[in-house]
C-alpha cells in the first residue's frame, strides 16, 4: 500500500490555515475603526491626518486578538505608543536629514526594535509598529508636523481600543460587564483538566497535558493584565481570581495521574466539568462527585476538589502565581543570543530596504509616486520570525500582495471617489480579524486597505508599484535571511531552550529541597511550575517554526525538539514527585530512577545543542 506524498515542512506550513468560529465582535470593531475615522477626516477636510489614524487603527486591528479586555489594553496600547514614537522620529528625520543619515538612523532603529522583539509577543508588536511608523513618517508626504502626526496615530489606535473596551461581547453578559474573556479562559482551564483526566493511560494524554498548559497560560494572561489597582478591586474579579487559583492544584494532580498512566473512571473528571460550568454561568458549584482515594495523586485530586468547592463559595481572591520580569530579565532577553541575532537581521533588512528605496526614489524610478516607505515597511513584516518561517512568510506575502493589488485595481476602476474607497476601507477593516488566520489572506486584505488609503490621500492608483516593491522586499529578505551572521545560528531557539531549562531547574530544585510543604511553599511551587510549563510551550513554538524553515536554516535547530520533549517529561516527573512528597514525604524508586535517567538524557542533549541545561544532583 503506497503512502501519500508528504509535503516538505516549509510548504506544509505555507498552506496551513487556522480554524475556529468567526470572531463577529472583532469584525464589528474592524468595520467601525479605520473606515469611520477616514470618513470623519474627509468630512472635516483633514484627509491626510485621517489616513495616519486609519493606518494606526488597521495595525491595532491586527493586534486585536481573542482574549480579555484587560489583556487587550497591553496588546494594543503598548505597540500604539511605540508606533507614535516611530512616527515622530521618522517625521523629523525625513524632514531634516539627507538620504544617508536617514538610512543609518533607520538601521539603528531596526537593531533596537529587533532586539526588543525577542522579549515577547507584545514587545514584538511594539517593535513592528515602531519600524513601520518610522518609515511612514519619513517617507509619506503629509502637511502636518511630527507631533500632530504622532497624536493622530495614537488617536487611531485609541479609537479601536475604546471600541474593544466599550462594546459588549457574549462572555461579558454573564455577571460583571468588565469580564468577557477572563471568565471563559478560567472555565477552559477546568475543561482542560477534565480532558486530561479522561485521557490518562491513553496515547493522547501528552497532547491533553499540552492543551492544559495552553489553557492555563491563556487564563493567566487574561487575568494578569494592567489594572488601576494592584489587587482585584471587585467581588466578581476576586471570585475569578479564586477560581483560577483553585485550578492549579487540580492541574497538578491531573498531571501526576497522567504521569502514572493508570486509566481512571469517568467519575474523576466529573468534578472539574461541573466547576467549568459554574465558572461560565457564574453560579455555585453544587455537590461535586469525589474520586477514589486509592493512590497519592487521586487523594491530591480529591483534596483539590474540596479546596475548589470552598474557594468557589468564599470567592476571596487568589494568587495568579505569576512572577514579574525584572528589568534585568528583559535586557537579557533583548541582548541575549536570540535578541542579538534577531536584531542584526532586522537591522540589516530594514536598513538595506531603506537604502534601496532611497536610491530608487531619488533616481525618480517612482515617477510621480511618493511612497518609497513601502519597501522598508514590507521588509519589517517579512523579517519577523514570530509570523512564521521565512520562506512561508515570503510566499504568503508575495501571493497576498498580488491578489490584493489585483482586487483593488478592479474595485478602483468602478468605485466612486472618495465614498466608494472609504467603504472599501471599512469592509477591509472588518475582514482583518478573519484574515489573520492565514498570512497570505491578511496580506491581501491589508494591501487593499492601504492602497485605498493612499488613493483617498490624493495619490493615483498604485497596484503595479505595490507588487513590484513587495517582490523586491521578498527577494531582499530571502537573501538576508540566509546570510551568515556573527555568532551561532538558531540563537532564538537556543535562547528559548535556555530559559525553559532554567525554569525546569528552579522547579525541580524547589521540589527536591522542599522540607515543609506549607501553604506558602506550595504557592512558590505552583508559580515555578507555571513558569516551567510556559517557557516550555514558548520553546516548542520556536522549535516548530524553526523546523519549518528551508533545510539550510532548519538544520541549525535540529535535535531541539528531542531536548524539549525530555525537559517536558522532566517537569511532568517533577510534578508527580511533588504530589507524592506531599502524600508520603518520600519518593519511590520509580521517581528517582526516572529523574536520573532524564537528567542523563539532558546531559547528552547539552553537548549536541551547546545550550545550558539542568545539572542537578539527585538529592532526595
Amino acid at each position: 500500500m503506497s503512502r501519500p506524498l508528504a509535503l516538505p515542512p516549509w510548504l506544509a506550513h505555507t498552506l496551513r490555515t487556522q480554524r475556529g468560529p468567526v470572531p463577529w465582535n472583532a469584525v464589528l470593531r474592524g468595520a467601525l475603526s479605520a473606515g469611520p475615522l477616514l470618513l470623519a477626516a474627509v468630512l472635516t477636510d483633514r484627509t491626510s491626518l485621517g489616513v495616519v489614524a486609519a493606518i494606526a487603527a488597521m495595525l491595532a486591528g491586527i493586534n486585536d486578538r481573542p482574549g480579555s479586555r484587560r489583556a487587550s489594553v497591553q496588546r494594543i496600547g503598548l505597540p500604539a505608543v511605540a508606533g507614535a514614537l516611530g512616527m515622530l522620529v521618522g517625521t523629523y528625520a525625513g524632514q531634516h536629514v539627507s538620504a544617508l543619515p536617514l538610512t543609518l538612523l533607520l538601521t539603528g532603529l531596526g537593531l533596537v526594535a529587533g532586539g526588543m522583539s525577542a522579549i515577547g509577543p507584545v514587545a514584538s508588536g511594539a517593535g513592528t509598529q515602531l519600524l513601520v511608523a518610522s518609515a511612514i513618517g519619513a517617507g509619506m508626504p503629509l502637511p502636518e508636523p511630527g507631533p500632530v502626526r504622532a497624536l493622530g496615530y495614537l488617536a487611531g489606535a485609541a479609537w479601536l481600543l475604546g471600541l474593544r473596551l466599550a462594546l459588549p461581547t457574549p462572555g461579558s453578559l454573564a455577571g460583571d460587564f468588565r469580564f468577557d474573556g477572563e471568565r471563559e479562559a478560567v472555565a477552559r482551564v477546568y475543561d482542560a483538566v477534565a480532558d486530561l483526566l479522561d485521557a490518562v493511560g491513553a496515547d493522547h494524554a501528552t497532547a491533553r497535558r499540552a492543551a492544559l498548559t495552553a489553557a492555563l497560560d491563556h487564563a493567566q494572561d487574561a487575568l494578569a493584565g494592567p489594572r488601576l489597582r494592584r489587587y482585584a478591586s471587585s467581588a466578581a474579579e476576586r471570585r475569578l481570581h479564586a477560581q483560577y487559583a483553585a485550578a492549579l492544584p487540580l492541574a497538578e494532580a491531573a498531571t501526576a495521574l497522567a504521569w502514572a498512566g493508570e486509566p481512571l473512571t469517568g467519575r474523576a473528571s466529573a468534578g472539574p466539568r461541573r466547576l467549568a460550568t459554574a465558572v461560565r454561568e457564574n453560579t455555585h458549584t453544587g455537590p461535586l462527585p469525589a474520586p477514589s482515594r486509592s493512590a497519592p495523586a487521586l487523594r491530591a485530586l480529591d483534596d483539590a476538589l474540596l479546596h475548589a468547592a470552598e474557594a468557589f463559595d468564599r470567592g476571596k481572591g487568589g494568587d495568579l502565581h505569576t512572577r514579574r520580569r525584572a528589568a534585568g530579565d528583559l535586557l537579557r532577553a533583548a541582548f541575549g543570543s536570540g535578541g542579538r541575532e534577531y536584531g542584526l537581521r532586522v537591522a540589516l533588512c530594514f536598513g538595506a530596504s531603506a537604502a534601496i528605496a532611497q536610491g530608487l526614489h531619488h533616481s525618480h524610478w517612482y515617477g510621480q509616486h511618493e511612497h518609497w516607505y513601502w519597501l522598508p515597511a514590507t521588509a519589517v513584516f517579512l523579517v519577523k520570525p514570530d509570523l512564521g518561517p521565512l520562506v512561508s512568510r515570503v510566499l504568503c506575502r508575495a501571493a497576498g500582495t498580488v491578489l490584493g493589488a489585483l482586487v483593488f485595481a478592479a474595485f478602483a476602476a468602478v468605485l466612486p471617489r472618495p465614498e466608494g474607497l472609504i467603504a472599501l476601507v471599512a469592509v477591509s477593516g472588518a475582514l482583518i480579524p478573519v484574515a489573520t488566520r492565514h498570512f497570505a489572506a491578511q496580506t491581501a486584505v491589508v494591501t487593499v486597505l492601504v492602497l485605498a488609503l493612499v488613493m483617498v490621500g490624493g495619490e493615483p492608483q498604485a497596484s503595479v508599484s505595490r507588487i513590484g516593491e513587495t517582490l523586491l522586499a521578498c527577494a531582499l529578505v530571502l537573501v538576508v535571511g540566509h546570510l551568515p551572521m556573527p555568532g551561532q545560528r538558531g540563537g532564538g531557539v537556543r535562547a528559548r531552550l535556555g530559559a525553559a531549562s532554567e525554569a525546569a531547574q528552579a522547579y525541580l530544585s524547589h521540589v527536591l529541597h522542599e522540607t515543609d510543604p506549607d501553604t506558602d511553599s506550595r504557592r512558590v511551587r505552583w508559580t515555578l511550575r507555571r513558569e516551567a510549563y510556559r517557557t516550555l510551550a514558548e520553546a516548542r513554538t520556536a522549535i516548530a517554526l524553526a523546523a519549518a524553515e528551508l533545510p539550510p536554516l532548519a538544520r541549525h535547530s535540529a535535535g531541539a525538539g528531542e531536548v524539549v520533549a525530555v525537559l517536558e517529561e522532566l517537569v511532568d516527573t517533577t510534578t508527580a514527585c511533588a504530589v507524592h512528597l506531599d502524600d508520603s514525604g518520600r519518593l519511590t524508586s520509580r521517581h528517582t530512577e526516572r529523574l536520573a535517567g532524564l537528567l542523563e538524557q539532558l546531559a547528552e542533549g547539552k553537548h549536541h545543542l551547546r545550550v545550558r541545561l539542568p545539572e542537578l544532583p539527585l538529592a532526595v
